[in-house]
């Protein structure tokens, strides 16, 4: 007999889906709504119907295969190497305080690319999923499970936006929001024909009036979203590093993982173009670490008693952990000329994702 717990956890599962399908049925109807009573029996031109209901299937396919790909992708755990091995494991446990917890966590890290680290500069440790966490990972506690490059739990799509459908999730933005926009546009004149008593007083004179309504509200919405996320790529953040920036040996750092505009792009599409505008998976890399190109610590904080602050190193002392090699993929993005920089950065680093800090001249 199933305990009664995983029952009631079962239900709110099931709880998560009522989103999901209310743009479902919110989809299904628009499509009705529109190849059925405005194309098919409301537009009388024959070149106008073909073309509007051509166009419209194009946007309606690639909006339904990036919302689908953007539910059903399975967000990627950490590799392996980032979980706790059965004696660490124990050897934790009978640790109680906090600065030998500390001690064994730096020695599991030693060998791992795991640059960041707590607002208190301790090691990010998930005592959940019993794991040290990757640069830019988060423990979600919808998905009870640790999310690489974690952006946001998205109700809508019942899912994590992290590493592995960040691109899908664009993209369905991106389409949604051109398929509101075009059904709002050519929607529009027989809106107007409805309230100057131009179309037949017929059922489908109601659904095209609230297609009309319901379109340009969701394009609204959408557009603002979609904005806020193309700045995110832009800058090269994922939306929780918007709200709290990522802490680096240094401090924290709202642009250590910027590395210009066009390269930060690269790092959520990648660099083949023929993939770009498909919901196929091309990002580079492993999800568990990335290029980073530091900038200086910010001057208005207080410097070490040398007048130096004390992150900044000699060339052999840059890398406390050793570097770990980037894909092919990832190398080009540093590999391909100077990256472009945001306004505030004055230095970059070099084409590994370990931390390197230049000295100050």
């Amino acid at each position: 007999m199933a305990p009664l717990g995983s029952h009631s956890v079962d239900c709110w599962r099931v709880l998560y889906w009522i989103p999901v399908l209310f743009i479902s049925l919110i989809v299904a109807w628009s499509y009705y709504a529109y190849v059925v009573l405005l194309c098919i029996d409301t537009i009388e031109n024959m070149g106008e119907k073909i073309v509007y209901v051509l166009v419209y299937h194009v946007l309606f396919i690639m909006f339904v295969w990036s919302y689908w790909q953007t539910i059903f992708t399975k967000p990627m755990n950490p590799l392996k190497e980032f979980h706790l091995s059965h004696s660490d494991k124990e050897l934790l446990e009978r640790e109680d305080r906090r600065e030998s917890q500390q001690e064994i966590l730096r020695r599991i890290a030693k060998d791992l690319p795991i640059y960041t680290r707590t607002m208190s500069g301790a090691i990010r440790y998930c005592d959940r999923c019993l794991l040290l966490k990757p640069d830019r990972c988060h423990h979600c506690s919808a998905c009870d499970m640790c999310i690489l490059k974690m952006d946001h739990h998205c109700p809508w799509v019942n899912n994590c936006v992290g590493f592995a459908n960040y691109k899908f999730f664009m993209l369905f933005l991106a389409y949604s929001l051109l398929y509101c926009l075009f059904v709002t546009a050519t929607d529009l004149q027989y809106f107007i024909q409805f309230w100057t008593n131009g179309l037949p007083d017929t059922q489908a004179k109601f659904h095209i009036m609230f297609l009309f309504f319901a379109a340009s509200t969701f394009s609204v919405s959408l557009a603002f979203l979609f904005a806020y996320h193309c700045w995110l790529v832009c800058k090269n953040r994922s939306t929780l590093e918007a709200f709290r920036a990522p802490t680096f040996q240094h401090g924290p750092d709202k642009n250590g993982f910027s590395l210009g505009t066009s390269k930060n792009f690269r790092q959520v599409f990648g660099d083949e173009k023929k993939y770009w505008l498909l919901p196929v998976f091309s990002s580079p890399g492993d999800g568990c670490s990335f290029p980073t190109c530091l900038v200086n610590a910010d001057p208005e904080q207080p410097s070490s008693p040398s007048g130096r602050n004390p992150s900044i190193k000699s060339a052999g002392e840059s890398h406390q952990f050793p570097p770990k090699p980037l894909r092919e993929s990832q190398s080009r993005l540093l590999n391909n000329g100077q990256s472009e920089g945001s306004e505030d950065r004055d230095k970059r680093g070099t084409s590994n994702p370990a931390l390197t800090i230049e000295k100050e001249t």
